[in-house]
C-alpha cells in the first residue's frame, strides 16, 4: 500500500523550518496537504530530486488520466482528512507572525492566508471566558477592520461604539440584545448597530469573521 502524506505532516515539517518534504513514487499526497504546502512554502521532492537530479518533484501526485487509485487508497485519504480536522483550518507555523499574507503596495490589495491565522486571547473583562481573535485588516490598511473571533463555551457582555458585521463560519452563536436572544448558525450574517449593548454566547463553539467600522474600534473602546 502507498504511503499517505496529509496536511498535519506538512504542518509539522513547516514548523521545523523545512522547505522541502521528501517523498517517493509510492507516496500519495492528499489535496489538502498540497494546498497547505503551497501556502506554507513547502515543496515536495523525490529523494533524487532533493539531491539535485532531474527527477520529477510531483512523483507522489496522481497525474491526470492516471487510474491506479484503488478504493482502499480513497478510504485512507478520507480517513486522514477527517482525523486531522482540516475543515477547521490548520495553524500557522511558529514564525512570530499572526498570519501569512500577500500584499500589493500599488493597489493596496491584501490576501490573508486563512489557514495560517494564529489567535490570541480576546480581553472580555472576564478571564474565565475562552474567547480568542486575530485581526487581519486594521486601521493601517483601511477605514474598516476585519478579523476572526472564536468563542468556546463562554458568554460575555459587550457595548459597541462602532458598527459591526459578522459572518458565522462554524458552530452556533447566541446574541442577546434588548432582552431578546437570537440564534445564528453557519452561513448567517449579523449586523450590530453602533451603541448596542449585547451578550455574545456559545454553549459549544463558534467561529466568526467580523468587519467593523471605523477601524480604530479598540481605541474607541479604550476611551469609554
Amino acid at each position: 500500500m502507498k504511503k499517505l502524506v496529509c496536511a498535519e505532516e506538512v504542518k509539522a515539517a513547516a514548523e521545523k523550518g523545512q522547505k522541502t518534504f521528501c517523498v517517493d513514487c509510492h507516496t500519495l499526497i492528499t489535496p489538502s496537504a498540497r494546498d497547505l504546502a503551497r501556502e506554507l512554502g513547502v515543496e515536495f521532492a523525490t529523494g533524487s530530486s532533493a539531491a539535485g537530479t532531474s527527477a520529477g518533484k510531483d512523483c507522489g501526485l496522481p497525474k491526470r488520466g492516471q487510474n491506479d487509485i484503488d478504493p482502499e487508497m480513497i478510504y485512507q485519504v478520507v480517513k486522514a482528512v477527517l482525523a486531522s480536522k482540516l475543515l477547521a483550518g490548520a495553524a500557522a507555523p511558529s514564525s512570530g507572525k499572526p498570519f501569512r499574507s500577500d500584499y500589493d503596495p500599488k493597489s493596496g490589495l491584501k490576501i490573508v492566508r486563512g489557514r495560517t491565522v494564529n489567535y490570541e486571547p480576546f480581553d472580555t473583562g472576564d478571564p474565565s471566558t475562552q474567547v480568542a481573535y486575530c485581526e487581519v485588516v486594521g486601521k493601517e490598511d483601511s477605514r474598516m477592520s476585519a478579523g476572526f473571533l472564536t468563542i468556546e463555551k463562554s458568554s460575555f457582555e459587550w457595548e459597541l461604539c462602532y458598527e459591526e458585521i459578522d459572518i458565522v463560519l462554524e458552530g452556533s452563536l447566541s446574541i442577546t440584545i434588548n432582552g431578546e436572544t437570537y440564534q445564528a448558525h453557519q452561513g448567517d450574517v449579523l449586523f450590530v448597530p453602533k451603541g448596542s449593548k449585547v451578550t455574545w454566547s456559545s454553549p459549544e463553539y463558534v467561529k466568526l469573521f467580523y468587519v467593523t467600522y471605523p477601524a480604530n474600534w479598540a481605541d474607541l473602546m479604550a476611551q469609554q
